[in-house]
């Protein structure tokens, strides 16, 4: 993401509402999946501005990294922990250092994705989890992936090769446990919007550091009214539903 916009990005983390159900969605699938109770070590990776990090507390102790070196001096002093620059690619930890292993909208972001797949799967103990969510489905693609330095959008399908092709010849290569697409009731007018959006002159096109994001104001009616229709996905997903399309998706991989 360009620097300017980190403090913008900085609320909408925490006000918009596809961050706030998207990361409500995030936490009920680690709820569903790892061990009640037990606290857990986990590695936040891309952690931004840092609001999943506050989250992932619930469940244990989190360390939280973060590529962009500017990001992680912007955040000194504005939480209660701290944010280390690192790289998906070359993951500063030894092997099966962590129990839950989480990439929210990261791989997305790096060239080499099969890497940055197999330093999760490294780090993440036998038995743990990794749980990912990134956007779907290339057709999709717009200045909002621009802006937000993306290299590809994904199906399930490619997601869950990426995961399936990396084995670790010295360790399991694990298993897929859960996938699925969300923010699906949304779709359509999603995908509407953003292939009007592919055809508008770039002058025309929003700028900002969410880009889609940044359309609806936080405080707006329109935004409280996108929150409560992608909510209605929670209880269904949390009922165990799939949705067969969406602009995001979710994996989680035992190792």
């Amino acid at each position: 993401m360009e620097r300017k916009f980190y403090e913008e990005y900085y609320t909408l983390e925490r006000t918009n509402w596809w961050f706030k159900v998207r990361n409500q969605i995030l936490m009920d699938r680690i709820a569903q999946t790892t061990s009640q109770g037990n606290l857990l070590k986990i590695l936040n990776i891309g952690a931004g501005t840092g609001c999943t990090s506050e989250l992932l507390q619930q469940f244990g102790e989190v360390t939280s990294i973060e590529y962009d070196d500017y990001c992680v001096t912007f955040m000194q002093g504005k939480l209660p922990f701290e944010i280390q620059q690192g790289s998906i690619l070359d993951l500063q930890f030894e092997d099966g250092s962590f129990d839950l292993v989480c990439a929210f909208d990261v791989i997305e972001h790096v060239e080499d994705d099969a890497t940055a797949v197999r330093e999760m799967k490294r780090v993440c103990r036998s038995g743990g989890y990794i749980i990912v969510s990134v956007p779907a489905f290339e057709f999709l693609w717009s200045y909002h992936d621009v802006v937000n330095h993306h290299h590809r959008r994904y199906t399930l399908s490619r997601l869950k090769k990426v995961f399936e092709e990396n084995c670790l010849a010295e360790r399991s290569s694990g298993k897929l446990v859960y996938c699925t697409y969300f923010n699906s009731l949304l779709f359509p007018p999603i995908a509407v919007f953003r292939l009007i959006s592919s055809w508008l002159p770039q002058k025309l096109i929003r700028r900002g550091s969410g880009a889609d994001n940044h359309v609806v104001p936080a405080g707006s009616p329109v935004n409280k009214l996108l929150e409560k229709v992608f909510a209605i996905e929670r209880p269904l997903l949390q009922r165990g539903w799939r949705f067969p399309f969406g602009v995001s998706a979710m994996l989680v991989w035992q190792m």
